[in-house]
């Protein structure tokens, strides 16, 4: 017990000093998650958008496949990803495997279908409500999705903060494609893994209490803007 406290003495040390390590394995984590959630956002969005308004045969399957892409396992994302980086792979040529980008393109790859099914489920509401004013006006399709994107702006960035929740939270992907090189692609979840096995548990400790403040603003921040849209949807 003496050396669980110590451990935490030291860890919260290294949060209030700044420590250059954790300061720079916390940067690469949020530049690589926020990347990630920007790309995911550009793709997903859209997207989840685009299903709320066009109909055409295999819609219901297509928002099936979504929904279950949530639920895709990192370590198979990773897998995936890796393949496809690799020396024989497709990409391979492009040299991303173990880098930076290939952190972001596995997390992209994991949290867009969170996005996208999110985005469609607030859409949805949305283009119930508008469908026969909009129709009314000869809106067409894409005005539609854009409208919709606009007007549920508060509700879609709840829809963002969970992707850059899942992304930030994730080691299994990332671990695969990047490798957790140091000063390279370690970020706080490998790092964490790795310091743990290795007893360091100070470090481990420090990227612990940031990861779970990062997680805390995220949930404040869905949780405000989910009681900013309820506010903004009530009754005069």
């Amino acid at each position: 017990m003496t050396d669980l406290w110590e451990a935490l003495s030291v860890a919260l040390s290294l949060v209030v000093g700044l420590d250059r390590e954790l300061v720079d394995i916390v940067g690469l984590s949020l530049r690589v998650s926020l990347t990630a959630v920007t790309m995911a956002a550009l793709i997903g969005l859209p997207l989840g958008a685009a299903l709320t308004v066009a109909r055409f045969p295999g819609r219901g399957v297509c928002i099936v496949a979504l929904n279950s892409l949530m639920g895709l396992p990192p370590v198979v994302v990773g897998l995936i990803v890796y393949l496809m980086l690799s020396r024989a792979g497709p990409l391979g040529v492009f040299g991303l495997l173990f880098t930076p980008a290939a952190m972001i393109i596995a997390q992209t790859v994991l949290i867009t279908p969170i996005i996208a099914s999110l985005s469609r489920q607030i859409t949805d509401d949305l283009w119930s409500e508008y469908r026969e004013q909009l129709r009314s006006l000869g809106v067409s399709r894409r005005r539609a999705v854009t409208t919709l994107l606009w007007d549920g702006r508060i509700g879609l960035l709840t829809a963002v903060l969970a992707g850059f929740g899942r992304a930030s939270a994730e080691v299994g992907a990332v671990m695969i494609v990047g490798g957790n090189i140091d000063n390279v692609t370690r970020v706080m979840t490998t790092t964490i893994a790795m310091e743990t096995s290795k007893g360091n548990l100070a470090l481990a400790l420090g990227l612990g209490i940031v990861l779970i403040a990062i997680s805390l603003i995220v949930n404040g921040l869905t949780f405000g803007l989910g009681v900013a849209t309820r506010f903004e949807k009530a009754p005069a």
